[in-house]
């Protein structure tokens, strides 16, 4: 059987994105310099990239209909998405595409979805208000017993409505339950974070003790358990207002919350990763952002395509 190399979702898109690139017609040289960068920064780019082409060449020996949408369909963006979970399943293994039939693949299949760079409000049947940020899926089931929202990827904020049924979400690394709290849930790639504004939160991870978190209060859930309950950070649930909310963070760490708002890869140069930036930023508008630090710090921003951006030092 073929299996998929160990590549995160974030690469398989930059994986994706090279190929339709390159499909388009030959790279300039800027493009070209660009993708040469991408490639050699870490293995798991090279082991993506391996795999893409791999798949491409797969795609037109396999009749499934997903192959075929991956391979003709007219939206650059479907495509997108066919390609990056064939990449990350792998092309032509019967497992992918009975995956398929029976709805095993969480995120294509969610009840809800919100697109990279788009977050999405919610008023589930109960009266909840049910809000996601970018690049976030998630499935709603509410019967007799309970109403459990199972975040699938990327991140929430729920605003549990009054109801006898307990409210709970799902996540990977273990359960959350409350009436009506106002809480935020967020998946990262090794443990769930879990912020509360409003009321208290109760959950249990797959080891370790149950937790109950108070208002203002977050932590984390890993495969260990919950960590210890800290203060709320100056950026928890800021994008539900449509902000990216910086107070002396490391620049590094700026464009990755940044990077979750815009399609490619959105890099940053060593040499200025550890500078630190303050302030609150329209998430609407990140190209707006990206300009006002080159005002604000001394870093040039280089643009060698809309998908491939690079933070670098200020010549």
């Amino acid at each position: 059987m073929n299996t998929a190399p160990n590549v995160s979702a974030h690469v398989a898109e930059q994986a994706v994105h090279w190929l339709l690139e390159m499909q388009q017609g030959p790279l300039d040289p800027r493009q070209q310099q660009a993708w040469e960068q991408w490639l050699n920064a870490h293995s798991e780019h090279r082991r993506a990239w391996e795999h893409i082409q791999r798949v491409n060449q797969r795609l037109r020996n396999v009749s499934s209909p997903l192959a075929h949408a991956a391979l003709n369909a007219p939206k650059r963006t479907t495509r997108r998405q066919a390609l990056k979970l064939l990449l990350i399943l792998g092309a032509g293994s019967s497992l992918a595409w009975g995956l398929r039939e029976r709805q095993l693949l969480p995120p294509l299949m969610a009840d809800y979805r919100s697109p990279v760079g788009e977050r999405r409000r919610l008023t589930l049947d109960d009266g909840s208000q049910l809000q996601l940020n970018t690049g976030s899926a998630v499935d709603v089931r509410f019967d007799a017993q309970r109403r459990l929202i199972r975040l699938l990827e990327g991140e929430l904020q729920i605003t549990g409505a009054r109801d006898p049924r307990p409210l709970q979400v799902a996540t990977a690394h273990g359960l959350l339950e409350s009436q009506s709290a106002r809480f935020n849930v967020r998946e990262f790639p090794g443990h769930t974070q879990v912020a509360v504004f409003e009321g208290q939160v109760q959950g249990h991870g797959h080891q370790g003790a149950p937790f109950v978190l108070t208002a203002s209060r977050q932590l984390g859930l890993g495969i260990n358990g919950a960590g210890p309950p800290t203060a709320l950070d100056a950026n928890s649930g800021a994008w539900t207002e449509g902000m990216l909310v910086a107070a002396h963070m490391r620049l590094t760490d700026f464009l990755d919350e940044l990077s979750r708002y815009r399609r490619g890869q959105l890099h940053c140069d060593e040499a200025v990763a550890n500078l630190l930036i303050s302030g609150s930023y329209p998430l609407d508008n990140s190209e707006r952002i990206l300009d006002l630090l080159e005002v604000s710090l001394p870093v040039t921003v280089r643009r060698f395509t809309r998908y491939w951006v690079s933070v670098e030092a200020r010549a």
